[in-house]
């Protein structure tokens, strides 16, 4: 049992254990360099931003639920979780020459995504900021029903409405000042009967 142990179980533990050790090794080199190259992806990423936006937001929405959540929100977990997907986008990006993108995939494909936490993140961080433009964008846009020109028609009938309201009032507050300074009508004054005096017979 103990030569069983020896001579087959602890030799492939060791082969797992060095292969993930090689992997931590590449991806230390490949986060190292990357990092030193940020600057440089920075700029090149504002100098195409117009040109990539388009393309970006197309990619981006032909994407996984997975990857959109991962790109608003960016976990290592959500990372090691689907890095099938993950891979897939940064070659998608890649493809239309997305700064940064190339060497994280060439690093991608040999250790994993879930290995370059931070140049992965760093990619996703500038994809991120032309999904928020575009949600502003659609924000932003007036709604369909109320146009400018039928307000503008709506208010002019309403004052048309209202002038017309107001021309039938004055004829008549006209009649009403008239009747009011017309003098009344005479009254014949009778004189009380004198005190003492008969009343009149009819």
């Amino acid at each position: 049992m103990v030569n069983y142990w020896k001579s087959k179980v602890l030799p492939t533990i060791k082969k797992v254990f060095d292969k993930n050790g090689h992997k931590k090794i590449a991806a230390a080199e490949a986060c190292k360099f990357f990092d030193e190259a940020k600057e440089q992806y920075t700029k090149e990423f504002e100098e195409k931003k117009t040109e990539l936006q388009p393309k970006v937001v197309e990619i981006y929405e032909a994407s996984s639920t997975e990857i959109k959540t991962l790109v608003k929100e960016p976990k290592e977990a959500g990372l090691k979780k689907h890095s099938a997907v993950v891979q897939k986008f940064l070659d998608e990006l890649a493809k239309i020459e997305f700064p940064g993108t190339k060497p994280v995939c060439e690093a991608a494909s040999k250790v994993g995504p879930a290995y370059l936490p931070g140049p992965v993140f760093f990619v996703f961080e500038k994809v991120s900021t032309f999904i928020v433009m575009e949600e502003k964008k659609e924000e932003a846009a007036p709604p369909a029903e109320a146009t400018p020109e039928k307000t503008l028609g709506t208010e002019v009938k309403e004052k048309d409405i209202v002038v017309e309201e107001a021309k039938k009032e004055v004829p008549a507050a006209e009649a009403g000042a008239c009747a009011t300074t017309a003098e009344p009508p005479k009254v014949e004054e009778v004189p009380p009967p004198a005190l003492g005096a008969e009343p009149a017979k009819p």
